[in-house]
C-alpha cells in the first residue's frame, strides 16, 4: 500500500503537517475502525504503520496474532527507534 495513498483516504491530504484537528480526529476514528476489521495481513499492516507514524498504534504484541507480523512490526518499531536516535 502506498503511504500517500492512506494519508490521502484517511486525512484527504498527503502532508501530515496540514491536518486540521477535526480532520485528524475522525481520520484516526476512521484508522482505527479499518484496523480492528481489516484481515488481509499486508493491509493490516499498512494500516498499523500509518497509525504508528501517529503514534496510535497498539503495541505489536498486541496488534498481530501471526508470530511473523509480530516480528517485522518489532523490527519496524527498532528501525524507526535507531533512525531517531541519529
Amino acid at each position: 500500500m502506498d503511504l500517500d495513498a492512506l494519508l490521502f483516504h484517511y486525512f484527504e491530504t498527503d502532508d501530515p503537517d496540514s491536518i486540521d484537528p477535526a480532520r485528524l480526529e475522525d481520520g484516526k476514528h476512521r484508522l482505527v475502525i479499518d484496523f480492528g476489521v481489516e484481515r488481509e495481513s499486508g493491509r493490516r499492516f499498512a494500516l498499523w504503520t500509518l497509525m504508528e507514524a501517529f503514534e496510535m498504534a497498539p503495541p505489536p504484541a498486541e496488534a498481530f496474532k501471526d508470530a511473523r507480523l509480530r516480528r517485522v512490526a518489532e523490527d519496524y518499531l527498532t528501525a524507526a527507534w535507531r533512525l531517531e536516535r541519529d
